[in-house]
């Protein structure tokens, strides 16, 4: 089985009020469920951090399952795939538990893709914030 999950997390000042958008969608392409969440007050890439690590702990542990997630933040992407190192301490947390949740999988790969092709997510984030004042 396969999932496919967009993400996305902003904060409106960065550092300022943060949220996270989460869409999971099955092998079909349809959405299965959507995720949106008030973080408080964080950077862009704490959020879009702890927009992953929800939407891992979102799909439970299944061994069987293939997850390919798509986000828009390169910086986030490369570093998960290990091409560039997380020096920052309070990313390194969230680094590190992402990485001991991706053992609940048969496989976890992680895609770059531009902000409008991440609509979705993007737009979940900002109802989240809009909606927060």
């Amino acid at each position: 089985m396969k999932l496919f999950i967009h993400t996305d997390g902003g904060a409106r000042g960065n550092p300022g009020p943060g949220a996270i958008g989460i869409v999971i969608a099955n092998e079909k392409k349809e959405i299965i469920k959507e995720i949106g969440k008030f973080i408080g007050r964080s950077t862009n890439n704490e959020a879009e951090y702890r927009a992953v690590v929800e939407a891992l702990k979102a799909c439970g542990k299944r061994k069987n399952l293939d997850i390919a997630f798509f986000i828009d933040s390169l910086l986030v992407v490369n570093q998960l795939n290990g091409k560039f190192r997380v020096k920052e301490p309070r990313m390194k947390k969230y680094f590190n538990e992402i990485k001991l949740l991706e053992k609940n999988f048969k496989s976890v790969k992680y895609t770059h893709i531009e902000r409008f092709k991440n609509y979705a997510a993007d737009k979940i984030v900002n109802e989240v914030l809009d909606n927060a004042r």
